[in-house]
């Protein structure tokens, strides 16, 4: 795979100077909004969508209500921890059009509508979020001895707000599928608590529960969330070894593989030449890298990688059938939204991670449930 020069770049992914970072602070100046003064804007759009219908307003302006009602209690019942009313200024900005639309042919259709859109809203925020998935993987290589299977747990994206439902299951399935190791591909903390007490501290509780025969590696994640002065007192004392830009072996039963943890800026020209350096030459043994985002794939295949497993995109949160990810923060596009992907001779995997987006991002998955992936690797 040819290799795109990023370098005159002045934007990326999972930094301060990007465009989604200046979207987020838009929406944080929205849930700024006083409460009288943004169900006014609600109804003004319901007025736009039934073109000044009375009833049809009230109605319309009804479901919209409805929606920043289903939001705020999502915090109160434990689900999630984010703003509600830039999510419900979305949800609003879809409703109008459609009902406008549907209206003209069908007014029966167009309630029916604004009812799943209701149906919708409570299953994107409500459950899919907390409905982890274990997803399993298999890998041979000549590298590995056949009929020694080792199990590697791959986590990423965890994005703690609070500790709920979905981290309680994480902790349970690394615990019911005992692997013999366990990989962390970065982002701890959700965008809007990076600071906050109780976040630090149900983070330190879910890594402190997870263990493996060959031990926790993890690395950091984007530069804007896992904060270089935030890191090192939040993983202090944990039984996890953070790789900054290093080679580990690890061995069980004579079947010995290489670990790699990067550290990642999400700039290619930066970051590859530091791969180059740790890897000091063709591998000898099969080797995973463990890298924040997917987006030096074609460095780590070029550097003799064999399996890469990344995150960051959280597969974009909210998919379509057929087309997958709407949006998909990584410098190839949707080419690495998530899933396994082939890259010459490497395997790269793409984690749709366990959190969510942080900020005045909604907090929400459609059709792209958060997961954790159990990798067989062995010999052939």
């Amino acid at each position: 795979m040819s290799k795109p020069d990023f370098s005159k770049r002045t934007r990326f992914p999972g930094t301060n100077q990007n465009s989604f970072a200046t979207l987020l602070a838009i929406l944080d100046a929205i849930d700024r909004m006083p409460a009288p003064v943004f169900a006014a804007l609600l109804f003004g759009l319901s007025l736009a969508g039934t073109r000044g219908q009375g009833w049809q307003a009230a109605g319309l302006w009804l479901f919209c209500l409805s929606d920043w009602a289903l939001l705020l209690a999502l915090p109160r019942a434990g689900k999630s921890f984010g703003p509600a009313q830039p999510p419900a200024l979305a949800l609003a900005l879809m409703r109008a059009p459609l009902a406008s639309l549907l209206l003209l042919f069908s007014p029966p259709a167009a309630w029916a509508a604004q009812a799943l859109g209701t149906m919708l809203v409570i299953y994107g925020f409500w459950i899919e979020p907390h409905r982890l998935t274990l997803t399993r993987q298999s890998l041979r290589s000549p590298k590995l001895k056949p009929h020694a299977p080792l199990k590697v747990l791959h986590l990423g994206d965890i994005h703690m707000e609070r500790f709920t439902d979905r981290e309680r299951q994480v902790i349970a399935m690394a615990g019911v599928t005992q692997p013999d190791l366990i990989l962390y591909s970065g982002d701890f903390l959700n965008l809007s608590y990076r600071h906050d007490a109780q976040a630090w501290a149900d983070t330190r509780a879910v890594l402190s529960q997870l263990s493996a025969p060959l031990g926790v590696f993890l690395v950091t994640g984007s530069p804007a969330v896992d904060l270089e002065e935030v890191v090192p007192p939040l993983l202090a004392g944990l039984p996890v070894r953070w790789l900054r830009d290093e080679r580990v072996t690890v061995e069980r039963d004579g079947q010995a593989v290489d670990v790699v943890g990067l550290s990642c800026t999400h700039k290619p020209f930066v970051d590859g030449p530091r791969l180059k350096e740790v890897m000091g030459g063709p591998p000898r043994r099969f080797t995973i890298l463990l890298y924040h985002t997917p987006d030096l794939a074609p460095e780590a295949a070029a550097a003799g990688i064999d399996l890469q497993l990344s995150g960051h995109t959280h597969g974009g949160q909210v998919r379509l059938p057929l087309y997958g990810a709407l949006f998909a923060a990584s410098l190839y596009g949707k080419r690495f939204e998530s899933g396994r992907r082939q890259v010459d001779g490497l395997t790269l995997y793409v984690t749709r991670g366990i959190g969510l987006e942080g900020g005045g991002a909604p907090r929400v998955r459609f059709l792209c449930s958060p997961e954790v992936i159990l990798w067989e690797l062995d010999g052939c």
